[in-house]
């Protein structure tokens, strides 16, 4: 836990430093620089779940920098007397997003649903098709190769085959509830849309940093084929 604490305070420089743009720092331009920043990009991961504001970013930038120069006005033993106090402060930050995720799913499942070519299943998932293809539908212990992106409510993209230029292969069965009802109602060559409830995702869990808990997920899809048994990849 203190290894972990230690990261996110360093990531905190980083985060601080983006939020007052154009007075302290500047776009990076040398390779030096961008691994610099592409440090405090992944560090900053460990203080996401806290949902800081710039108030509290400032005071933990100020931490660091204290502790940096040997200047801190706590002693260690006042540090780690407060470790429990900074775990209550990432429970209470993590439980009250997942409850805000909760709600405004709800509500863009509620819209998703009344959208032109939108249907909402009986498992609560809410699928449209974009492009009607032409191939078969694949069935649930079929292997399948798809592009796609997913994203949150809020229109953050956490994870695209499409950026990474890599269309992705796995068992139908083998993936998120959501994806195995949703694939099943397309036809090779197409594209939909399926937004998945959190009960047919990552639930109340979520996978943080990226996805908080009760987060409902959006994902565009294309089909592009059924792999064939002897085509598969071998099983890690």
């Amino acid at each position: 836990m203190r290894v972990a604490i230690l990261i996110s305070l360093a990531a905190a420089t980083q985060l601080v430093a983006c939020t007052q743009a154009g007075q302290q720092t500047s776009t990076p331009k040398t390779d030096e620089e961008k691994a610099l920043y592409s440090m405090g990009v992944m560090l900053s991961e460990n203080l996401l779940t806290f949902d800081l504001t710039d108030q509290e970013l400032a005071m933990v930038r100020a931490g660091l920098s204290d502790g940096a120069r040997d200047k801190s006005t706590l002693k260690p033993a006042d540090i780690e007397a407060l470790i429990p106090k900074i775990r209550e402060l990432q429970t209470t930050r993590v439980a009250a997003a997942s409850e805000r995720e909760k709600t405004t799913g709800t509500e863009f499942l509620a819209k998703a649903a009344t959208e032109a070519g939108a249907t909402k299943t009986e498992s609560g998932m809410v699928f449209k098709s974009v492009k009607e293809g032409d191939g078969p539908s694949p069935v649930a212990t079929d292997m399948v190769k798809v592009h796609y992106e997913g994203r949150l409510v809020s229109g953050k993209v956490f994870d695209s085959s499409k950026e990474r230029n890599e269309a992705a292969t796995f068992p139908l069965n083998g993936v998120i509830q959501c994806w195995t009802e949703g694939l099943q109602k397309m036809k090779v060559g197409g594209t939909a849309q399926l937004v998945c409830p959190p009960e047919m995702a990552y639930g109340e869990e979520g996978r943080p940093p990226q996805m908080p808990g009760n987060a409902t997920l959006i994902f565009d899809v294309e089909l592009l084929e059924i792999v064939k048994e002897e085509a598969a990849p071998a099983a890690p």
